[in-house]
């Protein structure tokens, strides 16, 4: 077993949870949902900014192509994109005339589609409220058509609770952290091939989650990608199971490293820093976390699919 990564605090703990976390190529920005802020970190100074405030419980955000900004809002319903000049754009594409559920977790593939995981929320949305709310829990795909319209598409029909998505660095690969810690659930890691028509063909379950006496394991909540193309994914808790550990999963699911947190309820995590070889976590408790992570990093072509902005190799700071 290799050395263990060491992660400390770098930021926090805030009111409420720290969620999605995504490297600008200078700075790690990430989403406080339920103060509805959106921070940055300067790691240079160790100095953390307000980017955004009124952010509608944003939860995962990722970079796209070109530095575009994109947020799950769970309290709007719907994705955002936010612009560099300080507003804001609705992506508001229905599914078959209804509106999707809550979004947690994006990635965003070469061609600009994102994909998203629509799981239910017991909070509800504020504003007009949309009933019934959809009958399924699944991972959803929206991408412009040949006018530019934003297009929505059902990709998974045999998910209950997606928290997570990741799509591989060549991009014929869609990862899914299926299932909440409830009974009734499985917890498991999944990787869909991605068809040459954009369809998911049947899963492959890469790892499973347990359960015990003091009942189910929590199972991954964020993901990213390292430079070999390995998962590198948070979850766990305290409540049972090994705790809150961040894995490193290689693509046929063995367990390449594990290494455990200082924090409970790991909930997104990132590459990021000068060499791409720091892992930001965030958790529960509204903390951000760091590890220098020497034997792992993104690569460096700017790979950082899910959670970085792939066109820029991740160090061309994205204007926000």
């Amino acid at each position: 077993m290799s050395d263990t990564v060491k992660f400390e605090c770098v930021a926090g703990p805030f009111d409420g949870p720290a969620n999605g976390v995504a490297w600008d190529g200078e700075g790690l920005l990430f989403a406080l949902m339920e103060a509805q802020r959106l921070m940055r970190l300067d790691p240079a100074t160790g100095d953390v900014s307000e980017v955004r405030k009124y952010t509608s419980r944003t939860n995962g955000i990722a970079l796209g192509m070109n530095g575009e900004l994109y947020g799950g809002q769970e309290a709007s319903r719907r994705l955002i994109e936010f612009l560099p000049d300080g507003s804001s754009h609705a992506i508001d594409a229905l599914l078959d005339g209804k509106h999707h559920n809550h979004p947690c977790d994006l990635s965003v593939d070469s061609s600009g589609a994102i994909w998203f995981a629509d799981a239910f929320s017991p909070v509800l949305a504020v504003g007009p409220q949309f009933f019934p709310p959809l009958d399924h829990a699944s991972v959803l795909r929206v991408a412009k058509d040949h006018r530019r319209a934003w297009v929505m598409r059902r990709m998974t029909y045999d998910t209950k609770a997606p928290r997570a998505v990741l799509v591989s660095a060549d991009e014929k690969t869609l990862y899914v952290a299926e299932g909440e810690p409830r009974h009734g659930h499985v917890r498991e890691l999944r990787a869909y091939p991605i068809g040459a028509d954009g369809e998911l063909g049947n899963y492959t379950v890469l790892h499973t989650f347990g359960a015990d006496g003091r009942g189910p394991q929590r199972g991954i909540a964020g993901m990213c990608l390292d430079a070999e193309g390995n998962i590198v994914a948070c979850g766990g808790w305290s409540r049972n199971g090994p705790g809150a550990l961040v894995y490193v999963f290689s693509p046929n699911g063995a367990v390449l490293e594990s290494w455990p947190l200082p924090a409970d309820m790991p909930n997104r995590c990132a590459f990021g820093g000068a060499d791409l070889d720091t892992l930001y976590v965030t958790t529960a408790a509204g903390e951000l976390l760091a590890g220098r992570t020497p034997r792992l990093r993104a690569d460096s072509q700017g790979r950082l699919t899910g959670n970085g902005c792939r066109s820029c190799g991740g160090r061309q700071q994205s204007s926000i």
